[in-house]
């Protein structure tokens, strides 16, 4: 019989009480195993971080990533994690960026505890259970990869997109049998990766519709204390405003160590180089996003930064 690996890292799926607070793992998993299929071989763990994935890190997913290797060295090919769901889908991506075809993994989660208020017996209304068992079928069953597995939706993890606070329909994404094919390999986590990415600092920047001036003094006071990465959402296709000032602090920040990436704040679609955007794209040498999502997004930026250490690195081998 395959043996799956179920690690608990916190979120809803958890929480007590009026209002909502984490039970302590060691309390929560017990409650958890009374519910588990008694058909199947799971084993339970804690990871190695739990808290509410609001507060979740980059460091927090590569301590995951490190654990389910160290598993995987004890024959666990197959692994569903619970985790928060505001940060679901970038916990999904990163994984789905490192770990790509080489295990079998779920990630879930709930719009509502598994427990009731004292945390006594299972919620008269949850989706908590329905998403679990969901997952755990879904793990034995699936192709080798990374999935977010929520309200009977089985998404390539990559595309995960959380589409409503509360509804329990809450994700979107490509589907298990629609045509994708991610372009990656797994990348082995070592003690070295997790320490650096404590300090991994990746900043997005909403285009509003400001001056060009206005927008290039912003930079400026980007400028003077630099991320590793700057995501510019555009409009549209990528579209934005530029002058030759803007491109030219865009260059700077390249200069100084910090990759810039010219991204979309629309949901669907993607970048459309055919509009004039591609002249002073290609002018200021910036990278042009070409992730599934804009948490797929934040997980290449990761895997570069953990890869590469300068931005002209990052610009030889975005295409990689």
């Amino acid at each position: 019989m395959k043996k799956i690996a179920l690690i608990y890292m916190g979120g809803t799926f958890g929480c007590i009480g009026e209002p909502l607070s984490p039970m302590p793992a060691e309390q929560f998993i017990p409650q958890l195993k009374h519910i588990l299929p008694v058909h199947l071989h799971i084993d339970c763990f804690r990871a190695a971080v739990i808290r509410d994935s609001s507060a979740c890190t980059a460091n927090d997913w590569l301590q995951l990533l490190d654990q389910i290797q160290q598993l995987q060295l004890q024959q666990y090919q197959h692994f569903v994690i619970i985790h928060g769901t505001d940060t679901l889908s970038y916990a999904s991506a990163v994984l789905s960026r490192f770990i790509a075809q080489s295990a079998h993994v779920a990630l879930t989660g709930s719009q509502y505890p598994l427990l009731n208020t004292q945390g006594t017996d299972s919620r008269e209304f949850t989706d908590a259970i329905d998403n679990l068992n969901f997952a755990l079928d879904a793990v034995l069953s699936a192709p080798a990869g990374v999935y977010l597995a929520f309200h009977h939706q089985l998404i390539h993890a990559s595309t995960a997109l959380k589409m409503h606070t509360t509804a329990l329909n809450a994700f979107s994404g490509t589907k298990i049998d629609e045509a994708f094919q991610p372009d990656w390999t797994a990348f082995t986590i070592n003690e070295r990766h997790i320490e650096k990415a404590k300090q991994f600092n990746c900043m997005s920047l909403m285009m509003q519709p400001i001056a060009p001036e206005l927008l290039h003094s912003n930079l400026q006071a980007i400028a003077s204390h630099p991320p590793h990465v700057l995501i510019l959402q555009g409009f549209g296709t990528g579209n934005i405003s530029v002058n030759p000032e803007i491109i030219s602090i865009l260059q700077d920040l390249q200069q100084i160590g910090c990759a810039v990436i010219l991204s979309t704040q629309v949901t669907f679609g993607g970048i459309d180089q055919r509009y004039a955007v591609s002249q002073w794209v290609a002018d200021a040498k910036i990278l042009v996003s070409n992730g599934h999502s804009h948490a797929d997004l934040y997980a290449k930026a990761l895997k570069m930064y953990l890869q590469y250490d300068s931005a002209e690195q990052w610009l030889l081998h975005w295409q990689d």
